[in-house]
């Protein structure tokens, strides 16, 4: 198990010849909404990520490419970099991942990594601010959006915990 944790942090640090599209539909002159990606740092090595991975089927950029990136040369030492999606203000599907990730590929060996996704529908309002946010533990393994102002939860996908 470990084995396959290892590798896939390793192949997640190999997406530089991936293909982002942007969040937004080619040619869309509608309202739009924003969604925030979030972190939490839980040591100088490693942090929970929630991030946007998909919109509408888009594969757009996401936290994790980009803080692994930004990390790279810096050894054991993490800053989490989360960015941010204007997505239109119509019905739409949002990919949406949660995962712990550590500084340096063999600290993911010897750590525990907590991983969720999925997808879920929502409708954002104009002009509005919403952030994807989770939880990652050995009891509660989720990640949602919500509204950035008001806390409710608009999406919310959820994994059962292995026993």
């Amino acid at each position: 198990m470990r084995a396959a944790i290892a590798i896939a942090v390793l192949a997640s640090t190999m997406t530089g010849c991936a293909t982002f599209q942007p969040s937004l539909p080619e040619g869309y002159q509608g309202p739009v909404a924003t969604i925030h990606d979030s972190a939490q740092s839980l040591e100088s090595k490693k942090a929970n990520l929630f991030f946007v991975t998909q919109v509408d089927g888009r594969k757009v950029k996401d936290s994790l490419t980009e803080t692994i990136a930004r990390n790279q040369g810096r050894g054991f030492s993490l800053s989490p970099f989360v960015l941010e999606h204007d997505v239109p203000a119509k019905p739409i599907l949002v990919s949406l991942t949660g995962i712990t990730h550590y500084a340096a590929p063999i600290l993911a060996l010897t750590g525990k990594v907590y991983q969720v996704e999925g997808t879920v529908s929502f409708t954002p309002e104009a002009n509005q601010d919403y952030v994807v946010k989770g939880s990652l533990g050995p009891d509660v393994t989720a990640v949602w959006i919500e509204e950035k102002r008001s806390g409710k939860i608009v999406g919310r996908v959820d994994s059962q915990p292995k026993r």
